[in-house]
């Protein structure tokens, strides 16, 4: 995973995050504001285009905000479902990946494993965009930074401090790798045993000192949170994980977010959640139906965020 030059033409894939530089996500950023505000201007914009949407794992936004994104600029989106069958099952990922690029523009795929989608990537001609998998969930912390962006300004996006409490899993991963190449301040708390992976922090925090950033661990949500301008949070336990949800809830316990934890923040600090949210788990109600919450804000930018990487990638 390494981080890549400073000019603006792209990569072919989306797979990490890191594939980006500073300079083109903030073209991206620019491009979704605009996409946002005039959206009829990009009706046409994707017209004869397709891409195959490649689903693992259930969903929700991701599954509807790339269909309806394709299709409200003029494209198609043929969604593969593989919950049941899964990826490589009946079919190799390299012939997949050779089959998708004769007849699509991109592959977007939520997967289990990020090493599918590394093959996907090796055997396809066209963009691989990871829309989730078991190490990152880039799209997601695209959208997250968007809407901080939104909330304290394009030019506040450098030096904000973000708190990422609970399990050290794809989501902490893409938000300290994009959080690094903006110049973001992400101070992660976890409970022992379940840190960030050792070689993306590494990584990340390397891509963070060039851009003016940093990445720190806590042992404690307190820690974490003190002074933060922005509360971030996900499930204790991912899906393929639900064997293990009784012994973490109790392992993550004192790592919800509430009202008291909230208060050690800073004042007019915002929660973040990449949804779907076990209420009484890892937040509460009383925090996911406050005015600092923001996560129907990211929601609703997913899909105007994702407009952009097809449009960057595809188009």
């Amino acid at each position: 995973m390494t981080a890549s030059p400073t000019a603006l033409a792209l990569p072919n894939d989306l797979l990490t995050g890191v594939e980006w530089n500073a300079a083109q996500i903030a073209e991206m950023f620019r491009l979704t504001a605009d996409i946002k505000e005039r959206p009829s201007a990009y009706s046409g914009a994707m017209g004869g285009r397709f891409i195959a949407l490649i689903m693992e794992k259930p969903s929700l936004r991701t599954s509807m905000t790339f269909q309806i994104g394709m299709q409200s600029m003029g494209g198609s989106a043929i969604l593969l479902d593989h919950t049941v069958s899964r990826l490589g099952d009946r079919e190799s990922v390299p012939d997949m990946a050779r089959n998708l690029s004769r007849w699509v523009q991109g592959i977007v795929a939520r997967v289990f494993e990020q090493q599918k989608l590394e093959q996907l990537a090796e055997y396809a001609s066209i963009p691989v965009i990871n829309a989730l998998s078991n190490r990152f969930h880039p799209c997601q912390a695209c959208a997250d930074f968007f809407t901080l962006q939104e909330r304290f300004g394009s030019g506040n996006l450098r030096g904000l401090k973000l708190a990422y409490v609970g399990d050290g899993n794809n989501v902490c991963h893409s938000l300290m790798a994009v959080g690094a190449l903006l110049g973001a301040r992400i101070r992660v708390g976890t409970p022992k045993g379940y840190e960030p992976s050792a070689d993306i922090l590494a990584e990340t925090r390397r891509i963070a000192v060039g851009c003016g950033g940093t990445i720190e661990l806590f042992a404690t949500a307190e820690e974490a949170v003190a002074d933060a301008q922005a509360i971030y949070t996900d499930v204790w336990a991912s899906m393929g994980q639900e064997a293990e949800a009784g012994t973490r809830e109790k392992i993550f316990a004192s790592f919800q977010v509430n009202t008291r934890l909230v208060e050690s923040a800073a004042p007019g600090a915002v929660f973040l959640h990449c949804l779907p949210a076990h209420r009484g788990a890892e937040v509460t109600d009383a925090v996911m139906d406050s005015a600092r919450s923001i996560v129907f804000d990211q929601a609703e930018n997913r899909l105007h965020v994702q407009k952009a990487i097809l449009l960057m990638l595809i188009r």
